[in-house]
C-alpha cells in the first residue's frame, strides 16, 4: 500500500481510503466493523465518513455510521487518520444543516461524541453554503484547530473558484488552510480534470477522490435493460433522495453503452474491471487517495488489489479516455 501525503502538510495517508456510507443502512455494524477489519488488515488506514451517513438515511438515522466507527475504533485510534464531514441536514430546523458557525461548532461535538474520540484527523465540508459568508466558514474551522478538536481542514463536492477563494481569503486573513478536496471522479466522469485538478495540482491541494466505480456501474454488475436492484445505492430514499442522485448521475443508455464497452475492454486482455478503474484513479494527476466503499467485506478484495497492481500503460490509458469521450456532456459537478 503506498503511503502519500496529504496536501501541503505533513499528513501521511493511505493511497487507498475507506468510505464507509454504507454503515447503518447497507451494512449492519457487525458487518460494517468485518468490512474495517479487512481493510485496516490490507494497509488502508484512511477512513473517511460524514454525520449525514448512511446514505439514504431518514432524521432517525442520521449520525449511525459515525455511531459504528466509533465502536470499532476503541484501541485502533491511534492508527487511523479519521475524516468526516458537516454541512448536510441533521434537523427540521434552518441552523441544522450548512457551514454557519453555529453549525459547524455543533455539529463537530456530536461527531466527537459519536466517534468516540477527542479528535477529527481531517475535517471536511461536505458542499459549499453560499447562504454563509466564506469567512465565516474559515474562522469556525480556524477554530477548530486552535482548541485542537480537528488536525486538518477540507472540502468535498467544491468547484474550482470556490477552493481558490477559500485559499485566498484564508492567506489575506491569516486562516486555517485548506489542504484536500474531495470530487467524484472516475472513467465515467472526469469533468474536474478541466479546471479543480490544475487548480490543485498548482496550488498543493490533495485530492480524495469517490465513485470510483461509477456507483458500481464499473463493476459488470449492472446490465443494459436490467431494473434498477432493491437495497442499491440506486433505490434508496431517504432526506438525500440517494437512488434519484445515482440514477440520474449513471443510469443512462449511454453509460450502460460505455460500461459495455469497458467490460469487452478489460476481458480482451484478462483485467478484473474493478481493480483497473481504482487503478486507473490512483495513477491520475493530482490523486492523492481513493475512497472505496462495500456493503459486504467480499467487494472489498477487487478494489484493494488495485494497490498491488501494475500501473496503466500511456497506452493502456489512451485506450479508455474514449470512454468519457463518448458520453453526453451534462452540467453536474457532483
Amino acid at each position: 500500500m503506498e503511503i502519500r501525503t496529504l496536501g501541503n502538510s505533513g499528513l501521511k495517508v493511505s493511497e487507498l481510503c475507506l468510505g464507509t456510507m454504507t454503515f447503518g443502512n447497507q451494512a449492519d455494524e457487525q458487518t460494517a466493523h468485518a468490512i474495517l477489519d479487512q481493510a485496516l488488515d490490507a494497509g488502508v488506514f484512511f477512513i473517511d465518513t460524514a454525520d449525514v451517513y448512511p446514505l439514504g438515511s431518514t432524521y432517525e438515522m442520521l449520525g449511525q455510521t459515525e455511531n459504528i466507527i466509533g465502536n470499532w475504533l476503541e484501541g485502533k485510534r491511534d492508527r487511523v487518520v479519521l475524516a468526516t464531514k458537516c454541512h448536510g441536514e441533521m434537523g427540521p430546523g434552518p441552523n441544522d444543516k450548512g457551514l454557519s458557525r453555529k453549525h459547524i461548532m455543533s455539529a463537530v461535538d456530536d461527531s466527537l461524541r459519536r466517534l468516540k474520540t477527542d479528535y477529527i484527523d481531517l475535517y471536511q465540508a461536505h458542499s459549499f453554503d453560499a447562504t454563509t459568508p466564506l469567512e465565516e466558514t474559515l474562522r469556525a474551522f480556524e477554530s477548530l484547530v486552535q482548541e485542537g478538536k480537528v488536525r486538518y481542514i477540507g472540502v468535498s463536492n467544491w468547484r474550482a473558484w470556490q477552493v481558490m477563494k477559500a485559499l485566498g481569503l484564508a492567506e489575506q486573513k491569516n486562516l486555517v488552510r485548506i489542504q484536500s478536496v474531495q470530487p467524484r471522479y472516475n472513467l465515467l466522469f472526469r469533468m474536474i480534470e478541466d479546471e479543480l485538478v490544475p487548480a490543485c495540482v498548482e496550488e498543493g491541494i490533495g485530492m480524495i477522490s469517490y465513485n470510483p466505480l461509477a456507483g458500481g456501474m464499473l463493476t459488470g454488475r449492472y446490465q443494459p435493460g436490467q431494473g434498477v436492484e432493491v437495497g442499491s445505492r440506486f433505490s434508496l430514499g431517504g432526506l438525500s433522495r440517494a437512488g434519484d442522485l445515482y440514477q440520474t448521475r449513471y443510469w443512462q443508455a449511454a453509460t450502460f453503452d460505455a460500461v459495455e464497452q469497458y467490460r469487452a475492454w478489460c476481458n480482451e486482455r484478462n483485467y478484473n474491471m474493478v481493480t483497473t478503474a481504482v487503478r486507473w484513479v490512483t495513477q491520475q494527476r493530482g490523486i492523492t487517495s481513493a475512497i472505496l466503499g462495500a456493503s459486504r467485506p467480499e467487494q472489498l478484495d477487487a478494489s484493494l488489489a488495485a494497490a498491488q497492481a501494475p500501473l496503466l500503460t500511456q497506452e493502456e490509458l489512451a485506450d479508455l479516455n474514449g470512454l468519457w469521450y463518448s458520453l453526453p456532456r451534462r452540467n453536474e459537478q457532483r
